[in-house]
């Protein structure tokens, strides 16, 4: 195999030359990508684009772990994502489910933390299946598994009415060790369900961690969009790169007619983004199908791999892996 950089017609958007190997005698060719990406979508761009359809392609996913906050601390959960929003309600929870599923569904080997010491929701919407949260020999807590990640949250340890009362301090030495004394294995991506708000205990929480980048969560509602612009300012003084803007509950589209309703509003999310010269990582709806599923414990991208939201949620999980990846080049 020799290494080759001379397309005349150009790579496909994203691509590098320097990530293909090709063996021009025999028509072949492997594609390393150094994050997470839908691969089947891969090939058949790579099959289609005038440049590389000539060519049997061997597709492999070896991701990188990117710099992040805490450079001095040692790295075992692999590129730490934050998701986080100025204010409740608007769904980071099941983005952040949402997101690590997508990541895990595009081959990625993903944890889940939920960091929400005001209402932990991950055990409701994952469910804790037959086993408890033990601890090994090492006091480490061994994070229980569920569909595919790796997951631990305050919901395992403490009742949800214990929880709500923390404040400060203790609440942050908590969340700290609950990162800390997880038995993590092997991660590329560590979703944090981070707690809602912008005040000492999530400060606290990105500049404790070893934070790669974040995504912060809203609604279009205008009072959501004025939270969410207190999110962007925290990351932006703590020079935490910012991947994006989530748009959540976007729309309401009818099940029977296909008829949409912005309920909350429209475009606020993509304003907020331009304005603040930030990605629109996405426009997620409003569906009965996605709630039932999280009230359920059975998540739409394990109940409806199909449904056009679990390609949407895929989607964005792709355009988050891409992102962090080149926005990170850029920094370096």
């Amino acid at each position: 195999m020799s290494q080759f950089s001379d397309f005349k017609d150009g790579l496909p958007a994203g691509l590098q030359s320097d990530w293909i190997r090709l063996d021009k005698n025999n028509g072949t060719a492997e594609l390393t990508v150094p994050y997470a990406v839908d691969q089947e979508a891969l090939l058949q761009q790579l099959a289609e684009h005038p440049a590389t359809r000539d060519y049997q392609w061997q597709l492999h996913c070896r991701i990188k772990k990117m710099p992040n906050s805490q450079p001095e601390l040692p790295l075992t959960t692999g590129n730490v994502i934050v998701v986080s929003s100025g204010k409740g309600g608007v769904g980071k929870s099941s983005v952040s489910v949402s997101l690590a599923l997508g990541l895990q569904q595009l081959g990625a080997r993903v944890g889940l933390l939920d960091a929400d010491i005001y209402g932990p929701s991950i055990p409701t919407m994952l469910g804790r299946g037959d086993h408890q949260l033990s601890v090994n020999e090492r006091n480490k807590m061994e994070p229980l598994q569920r569909f595919g990640l790796q997951v631990n949250s305050l919901g395992y340890l403490v009742d949800d009415n214990d929880a709500t009362i923390w404040r400060g301090p203790m609440a942050s030495s908590a969340l700290q060790q609950l990162y800390r004394d997880t038995n993590w294995q092997q991660l590329d991506y560590l979703i944090v369900d981070m707690p809602p708000g912008t005040g000492d205990i999530q400060l606290t929480m990105a500049q404790k961690l070893p934070v790669t980048a974040a995504v912060v969560v809203t609604t279009p509602q205008t009072v959501a969009l004025r939270d969410a612009e207190k999110g962007i300012a925290m990351f932006k003084k703590l020079n935490i790169p910012l991947l994006g803007v989530l748009e959540n509950m976007s729309y309401y589209e009818c099940r029977h007619c296909g008829e949409r309703d912005a309920i909350f509003g429209a475009g606020g999310g993509d304003a907020l983004a331009t304005e603040h010269q930030v990605g629109l990582l996405g426009q997620w709806p409003l569906t009965t199908e996605f709630r039932d599923s999280l009230d359920r414990e059975q998540p739409l991208l394990i109940a409806q791999p199909q449904h056009p939201f679990s390609q949407l949620i895929r989607s964005t999980a792709a355009e988050v892996a891409r992102k962090l990846y080149h926005q990170a080049q850029k920094n370096v």
